[in-house]
């Protein structure tokens, strides 16, 4: 038995080999492509950069961490040869952590505290606030001649004590000596680095400059320097003096201490507190006040109902609509099929938060279309009235949500195979019968998803409610700004951001437990839907 040794490859054959390896690497990278990824790496870097410089400032330990491995992770993947997966999925992976993780993480971090109106900053922010909002001018306060100086858009003191003593400061920074300034006849009137205001200039941001408090050392209790014209320097001391020590702000006008007793603000024996105060974590509170206070519990619970009945209406009619219509416009005997159809699925193509707003306009009680013309001028309540108004939000609904499941049940009905219909036809099953034991099941193997995903929309349709009803009326008895018509998430905006105060902190509890709640119902209800793949 003969074994045959092979051949070396020919000349011929050599050149051919290196010049398609000169192609491929041609193919795989080159000058401009690593020009263009240097530049685009270079702009990522300097944006971390950026960002490393104001989380350092800041004092966010936690953010310049997660920005430096971010940008060192980008370099790696990016200037590494191979690891060709890792380049397609680092920018997705990248956008998943800023816009998905961290907004989850930030809430849950929001809802373990008390942030809100009144708590939005740290206990030294607030000491400076108290101290600065009962400030008084000093009887036969001594005259301190003042330059106001501006840099970057900002305005500073550049003060000229009754000793000849020159320091600067402005609302952020506390008088600090200097030793470089401009002077004339004894009195500080420029420094270096920023721009000396003259009289026009001090006119024209009259009301800035006026409102500015320096303080004259980082103790708030010696007092700030205020102006009323710009030229003379005055001192203000507070009625309200703090002690660091022992963490008590006391009114020296009535004698009232107020002790810092773990709430985020100076509290009283009485009760009364000073605002604002400080955000602190609170642990659980937020949760506990949701299920515990009968204010709260009471909205909460009725507006958890209606948001169940209000995604799930939804959802029935919208699809019972959309599927009759596709059963209706999927009839071959039908003239005028592609006209109807175009027709139809004109409510989707025009924006959902526009139509919630003509509909608000249609249905108003004084004025609207639909009273004035179609009822003769009657005094129906559409939007006022609790129960027409939840029913005034499903029919628009139905109205702007029945062509998508049009859409969706024509193409699913398009892809059943007529055979199946055609054999049960000769097996004597009549057309209700076909639909209800061949068609359907059919369908929602397909159209399940869907609906599961409509769902989880219609639980968090906010633009539709807030356009409309704005979540009215409102329920007074609540301890919450919540009306009739809200839905969880409606309920959370106005909590956060509408009336007079704001519980963020409040508001991010309940967002984490409308999370909780739409992830349990979109996993039972997937877990269902395998059901249906039997049918296939």
């Amino acid at each position: 038995m003969s074994t045959q040794t092979p051949q070396a490859p020919t000349r011929s054959e050599l050149r051919q080999r290196r010049r398609a390896r000169r192609i491929a690497e041609h193919a795989s990278g080159g000058i401009l492509p690593l020009v263009i990824k240097i530049a685009l790496i270079a702009v990522v870097d300097a944006i971390a950069l950026f960002a490393l410089f104001i989380a350092m400032s800041q004092s966010q330990w936690i953010v310049f961490t997660v920005v430096l491995v971010i940008a060192a992770a980008v370099n790696v993947v990016y200037f590494t040869r191979g690891w060709l997966p890792a380049k397609y999925l680092a920018p997705g992976l990248i956008f998943l952590l800023i816009f998905q993780v961290f907004v989850i993480g930030y809430t849950a971090y929001i809802a373990f505290t008390n942030y809100g109106t009144g708590h939005n900053s740290t206990k030294e922010d607030a000491v400076m606030a108290l101290v600065q909002s009962a400030q008084e001018r000093v009887p036969d306060s001594p005259a301190y001649d003042l330059t106001v100086l501006e840099q970057l858009g900002a305005y500073s003191f550049l003060v000229t004590a009754p000793d000849g003593t020159v320091s600067v400061g402005d609302d952020d920074t506390p008088l600090g000596a200097v030793d470089d300034a401009e002077m004339e006849n004894g009195v500080a009137v420029g420094l270096p680095g920023y721009t000396t205001l003259d009289f026009e200039g001090i006119l024209q941001h009259q009301k800035e400059i006026a409102a500015m408090t320096v303080q004259i050392s980082d103790d708030p209790n010696d007092g700030a320097l205020r102006t009323p014209d710009g030229s003379k320097a005055y001192l203000y001391v507070s009625t309200l003096e703090y002690d660091e020590a022992a963490g008590t702000m006391t009114d020296t006008t009535t004698g009232t201490v107020y002790s810092d007793t773990g709430v985020g603000a100076f509290t009283a024996e009485n009760g009364e507190q000073l605002m604002p105060g400080w955000s602190i974590n609170v642990g659980f509170d937020n949760f506990t006040k949701a299920f515990t206070e009968q204010s709260i519990r009471g909205p909460l619970i009725s507006v958890t109902i209606w948001t169940f009945v209000f995604a799930l209406l939804s959802v029935l009619t919208t699809f019972a609509l959309g599927l009759f219509l596709a059963i209706v416009f999927n009839d071959m005997r039908m003239k005028g099929r592609k006209l109807y159809r175009v027709v139809m699925i004109l409510p989707y193509a025009f924006p959902g938060f526009l139509g919630a707003l003509v509909w608000a306009g249609l249905l108003n009680r004084d004025f609207g279309f639909v009273n004035l013309v179609l009822f003769g001028g009657a005094d129906i309540p559409w939007l006022t009235n609790e129960w027409l108004a939840k029913f005034s939000i499903l029919w628009v609904n139905l109205w702007l949500g029945f062509p998508y499941m049009f859409l969706v049940c024509t193409g699913a009905l398009q892809s059943i195979p007529d055979e199946l219909t055609e054999a049960a036809t000769v097996d004597g099953a009549k057309p209700f019968a076909v639909f209800r034991l061949i068609k359907l099941p059919l369908l929602l193997v397909s159209v399940a998803p869907l609906l599961i995903s409509s769902f989880a929309f219609n639980f968090n349709n906010f633009n539709l409610i807030y356009m409309l009803t704005e979540g009215g009326p409102r329920d007074a008895s609540a301890g919450i700004n919540v009306g009739g018509t809200d839905i969880l998430i409606s309920m959370v905006y106005k909590v956060a951001f509408d009336g007079a105060t704001s519980d963020y902190g409040l508001a991010s509890a309940f967002s984490i437990i409308i999370f909780i709640v739409v992830a349990a119902v979109a996993i039972v209800s997937f877990r269902q839907t395998k059901a249906l793949e039997d049918l296939n």
